[in-house]
């Protein structure tokens, strides 16, 4: 596992903003060849992939994308529901007329990108993602461990949810940390936090729980999930599996049906059999040692193997 003097906090890109349904979005764009688009999951930025880019920019050009309400994009005053992401994530990749696209998801940002991607496979050329990307809805709350059911419940409750993200700051103070192996130094924190540095700024955080399809609600998020599901189950497309091994007695915590609250002890994640069952071309690369915030973590060997898939395109 690498430490964190082998990892920069520096984000040292050049910013770009492009105006999609009225609203300012940030992205990097990086290197010259076929496009590559990372996107990014809950309390996060473009920022996560900052020490990925240069491994990958040598040979594609690398845009990395805020999404809105997030990082260095605008923060209109918009639900923030899944639907809403999609849409200024579809109005990005149409805006800069990507073709021949390669996405690289995490979190959230794998169910936005699975959905495009399943909407419009003519224009992808590859699908890069972490294990803990969003491949079936949750069928129950079972699937949680006690201390996650509380945790995601809690959040889920109106007054008490938007109490623990919006006012505490609960998930950039806790959440982030507790996903990242290592010890974020305070200038990562900081790079972190640096978006959501005032209660109105974090509607965002407090939203993507309340999305997470889980026993059949929200229902259109269910819906939209099990179609880019089964559409994804039957893709030739190339897939890169990005997975970590799991620190003893940590559980991933449950972004899709495929992970299971028995689960004890963990050395692979379960999305890895999961994988080879169901998704068709997929690579699995064991990335080290990490939990969910896994660019972190080794962001070299993430690096390295996006550069190393990407030639066999």
């Amino acid at each position: 596992m690498n430490t964190s003097n082998n990892i920069s906090a520096t984000f040292s890109f050049e910013s770009h903003f492009v105006d999609i349904n009225g609203s300012k979005l940030h992205y990097v764009d990086e290197g010259e060849g076929d496009p590559i688009l990372f996107l990014h999951g809950n309390g996060c930025s473009s920022y996560i992939w900052r020490n990925i880019i240069p491994h990958v920019s040598p040979v594609a050009r690398c845009i990395a994308l805020d999404l809105v309400g997030m990082g260095k994009s605008d923060k209109p005053d918009i639900a923030y529901r899944f639907v809403d992401h999609y849409a200024y994530v579809k109005g990005f990749i149409e805006a800069l007329g990507f073709n021949n696209l390669v996405l690289v998801l995490h979190d959230w940002g794998a169910a936005l990108g699975f959905h495009y991607a399943m909407n419009y496979p003519e224009k992808i050329k590859g699908l890069a993602f972490t294990a803990d990307a969003m491949f079936t809805p949750i069928g129950s709350w079972d699937q949680f461990t006690q201390q996650q059911k509380a945790l995601f419940q809690a959040f889920r409750t109106p007054e008490t949810g938007w109490d623990m993200v919006v006012n505490q700051n609960l998930f950039m103070d806790k959440v982030i940390p507790g996903g990242i192996v290592r010890k974020l130094s305070q200038q990562e924190m900081d790079c972190y936090q640096a978006p959501f540095s005032d209660p109105a700024s974090r509607t965002p955080l407090w939203r993507w729980p309340q999305e997470l399809p889980i026993e059949g609600d929200p229902a259109d998020v269910t819906e939209i999930v099990e179609c880019y599901g089964s559409k994804l189950k039957q893709s030739d497309l190339p897939k890169l599996l990005l997975h970590a091994t799991l620190p003893q007695d940590v559980r991933p915590v449950p972004m899709s049906g495929v992970i299971d609250a028995s689960l004890t002890n963990a050395k692979k994640h379960p999305a890895v059999d999961w994988c080879a069952e169901h998704l068709k071309n997929t690579t699995a690369v064991n990335i080290g040692i990490g939990i969910h915030y896994v660019q972190e973590d080794d962001p070299h060997q993430i690096g390295r193997a996006l550069s190393q898939w990407l030639s066999t395109l």
